[in-house]
Parts: structure tokens; C-alpha cells; sequence
């Protein structure tokens, strides 16, 4: 912190604020001086991600790029916290900084929209599904090889009316972030993990700070849910063995059951013609650990081909 006012970057999609509200009164309830008039300020900040969206992700520099303005903000100490969908860091964050804190997480499923409702067996041959995600391109493909997938990028008002104008049967999108913003689409259906597993850190937000900064760690602490940010951890250890980029699809969803963490993890070929999956148990304490074991296990049966 470099004063009295704490500055929290944000993207300026209705989404990325309705999470950055929330982390305002989770950090008020946990710290009610922070209630007081100016305590709190909030700074909006369009990312390279937000800009181009008439391209994939990975031909333009991956996921990170929702990330990147506001990591270089934290760094030049124009904002003192980044609220951030943990699904779109990007696997290392850069020197100087670290995910200080991660709330309770929301429901990590996905959820397949479509026009007339049909869920995702009952979509008929060639019916087009629009996403930009290669982790869901893949499960979706390796299910259904007779759908057609389209690029299909922006927030998600945009993604639902070009849904309704008829630009494709269907699309998907996080749960958790239509439930944060109140929307409860017509023909949704949510896909269990065992049909779509998430993607690391999905559901998540995660506030990113700078290492050195104590009295903004000392805040996060208090607001840190130690179960989610354990199953994140282990996520993410899953993802930094893979090599993980925006280019392969990897999914992975840890949580805790009966005082254990369980991992599911899963590479898949882009066209979804073979996928790897493995599943990791073991002591909450050694999350990271299973993380990296599956990781480089999947890594292994892959082989170097794989991730070309």
C-alpha cells in the first residue's frame, strides 16, 4: 500500500466488476475501516484481452493478456490490488508479485447454452457451438466429433446475443461467473466435471499483490478461504508441470472431500481425438505436490509430440 486509500485494479467488464464488488465488502466486513468514505478505490483498467476480440487467445499471446495491464500496474504502484478471474493468470506470475489472497470459491462447472434448449447430447450432427476456449473445444469434440466448433470471443452479454442472433447453436460459459452477474440464461445446462472438467481456477477470484507489500497482505489474510486456495495451489502446480499455455487444453479441478484433496486432471489434443486423464488423493497439506505429480505424469504419457 502507498497510503491510506487502497487502490483495486480491475478489468472493465460487468463481470470483472461484479467480482471486484465483492471482494470490496468481503475486505469491509473483514476490515471495517475500509468501509469509511475513500478507503477503498476502484480503478478500471482495459487489458490487451479486453481489446482484441476478434481472434483467438493463443494467436494473440494467450491468457495472461487478460492480466497483463493490470500486473504492470501492481508493479508501477498505480494500484495496490488486482482482482483477477483466477482462470485467466497465466501459469508464472511475474517477479514482484503474488496471488495474496483467494475467496470461497464459486461453483467451478461449466454450463452449455443453446437456442432450443437441447442439452449437449441432444444437439443435432453439425449443430455449431462457438467458444474460444481449447480446453473445451477438446472435451466437446472428443464427446461429440460431429459438432462444428467456432471461434467465439467476448464478455458474456455479447456471447449470449450473438447466441440469440444465430450465429451458432450454442456456446458455453462459467457458471460461476452467471451466477455473480444474475443471469440465468434460457436453454442452460450444466455439464457435470465428469462431462466437462473445469479449467484450473475456474470459479475462483484470486487478488494479486505486490510480495513486498506487508499491510496489503496483512488485509488479505484476512479474507484468504484456506480450503479454496488450497485447491488452487494444487490446480496451479498441475498447470506449471504441464507447461501449461493457452495453446493446449488442460483441464483441472481439485477439492477437498472427508479432510483429503482429490485432483482431476486432463490433457487433451485440440480436436479432441485423444485425451489423458489421471486423478491424484491425498493430505490437504500436499496439494501442490499432487498437483505436480499428475501433471508431470500426464506430461510423461504424452510425450513431446502432444503439446506441439
Amino acid at each position: 500500500m502507498t497510503g491510506a486509500r487502497l487502490r483495486l485494479g480491475t478489468r472493465g467488464s460487468a463481470l470483472a466488476r461484479a467480482q471486484t464488488a465483492l471482494v470490496v465488502g468481503v475486505l469491509g466486513r473483514a476490515h471495517p475501516e475500509l468501509t469509511a468514505a475513500g478507503a477503498l478505490e476502484t480503478v478500471v483498467i482495459r487489458t490487451t484481452g479486453d481489446r482484441v476480440t476478434d481472434r483467438p487467445l493463443a494467436e494473440i499471446g494467450g491468457k495472461g493478456l487478460f492480466c497483463k495491464e493490470l500486473e504492470a500496474a501492481l508493479l508501477e504502484r498505480r494500484i495496490d490490488l488486482a482482482v483477477h478471474s483466477v482462470k485467466d493468470l497465466p501459469t508464472w506470475l511475474p517477479t514482484g508479485l503474488v496471488l495474496g489472497a483467494v475467496l470461497a470459491r464459486g461453483d467451478p462447472r461449466d454450463v452449455l447454452i443453446s437456442r432450443d434448449g437441447a442439452g449437449l447430447d441432444g444437439l443435432p450432427a453439425g449443430a455449431v457451438v462457438g467458444t474460444a476456449s481449447p480446453r473445451r473445444q477438446a472435451q466437446l469434440l472428443a464427446r461429440r466429433p460431429d459438432l462444428r466448433v467456432v471461434n467465439f470471443r467476448g464478455n458474456v452479454d455479447s456471447r449470449l446475443r450473438k447466441l440469440a442472433a444465430g450465429e451458432v447453436d450454442a456456446t458455453l460459459l462459467a457458471l460461476a461467473g452467471l451466477e455473480r452477474l444474475g443471469v440465468a440464461p434460457a436453454g442452460a445446462s450444466v455439464l457435470a466435471p465428469e462431462v466437462m472438467l473445469p479449467a484450473v481456477g475456474q470459479g475462483a477470484i484470486g487478488i494479486e499483490c505486490r510480495a513486498d507489500d506487508a499491510p496489503a497482505l496483512g488485509l488479505l489474510a484476512a479474507i484468504d478461504d484456506p480450503r479454496s486456495a488450497i485447491c488452487i495451489a494444487a490446480e496451479r502446480a498441475l498447470l506449471a508441470a504441464l507447461d501449461g499455455s493457452c495453446h493446449t487444453p488442460i483441464a483441472g479441478h481439485a477439492r477437498c472431500e472427508g479432510g483429503q484433496l482429490r485432483l482431476d486432471a486432463l490433457v487433451a489434443r485440440p480436436d479432441g481425438s485423444e485425451c489423458l486423464s489421471t486423478t491424484r488423493q491425498g493430505a490437504l497439506a500436499d496439494g501442490e505436490a499432487l498437483g505436480r505429480a499428475a501433471g508431470l505424469e500426464l506430461k510423461a504419457r504424452a510425450g513431446p509430440g502432444f503439446f506441439a
